[in-house]
């Protein structure tokens, strides 16, 4: 997909504020921290239409952008942060499963980890939910550009252990665009798939 528009469209604190589930949606999860928005940015080509922090766990709506009109992109809450109280992480909690749950006319789960660390056990949690419940989605290892290649290497062959899909497993730096093609590959194939 080219991307000729790209915009904010709403942040939801509650499932009422979703905007209608008409066109196909890709969403981004990961710990708090992995990367998201960074990503986000470097997919569409724009600085800072998804807002990085250096504060682990400041997204705490699920934010939604639209992309040519065609499709959302979607943007969840970290998990994983562990300074923020437990009746915050149960909110966020309840709050991405609604959206998860959601039907849409075609879903691609974006499920970040970071190259330079093992899967947490909620990153394995959430790829089973992903799996249990057939959604599609790929394995992003983020960051990439800040290990050396051998160390990468290294790393990755410790990932691939952890999943159960190892060839959904891709590397990525949002600042040398490494992995870019795969990833917007696997959009594009939802968005032909969700057109058929």
């Amino acid at each position: 997909m080219k991307v000729l528009q790209c915009d904010f469209l709403t942040a939801a604190s509650d499932p009422e504020g979703f905007p209608p589930a008409n066109v196909p949606e890709v969403v981004f999860m990961g710990r708090s921290n992995v990367g998201k928005s960074s990503l986000i940015n470097a997919l569409l080509g724009k600085k800072d239409l998804a807002r990085t922090s250096s504060d682990p766990g400041r997204t705490r709506q699920v934010i939604f952008f639209r992309i040519n009109g065609a499709c959302l992109f979607v943007d969840l809450p970290g998990y994983g942060f562990a300074r923020v109280s437990k009746t915050i992480r149960a909110q966020w909690r309840s709050l991405v499963e609604a959206y998860l749950s959601r039907p849409a006319p075609g879903k691609l789960a974006i499920l970040l980890v970071d190259a330079r660390h093992a899967p947490l056990p909620l990153d394995l949690t959430m790829r089973a939910w992903l799996e249990d419940r057939g959604m599609p989605y790929r394995v992003v290892a983020t960051k990439s550009d800040k290990l050396s290649r051998a160390a990468l290497a290294r790393n990755l062959k410790e990932h691939l252990k952890q999943w159960s899909r190892p060839d959904l497993l891709i590397p990525c730096s949002a600042l040398t665009r490494e992995g870019m093609p795969q990833i917007w590959a696997a959009i594009d194939g939802m968005l032909n798939e969700a057109k058929s």
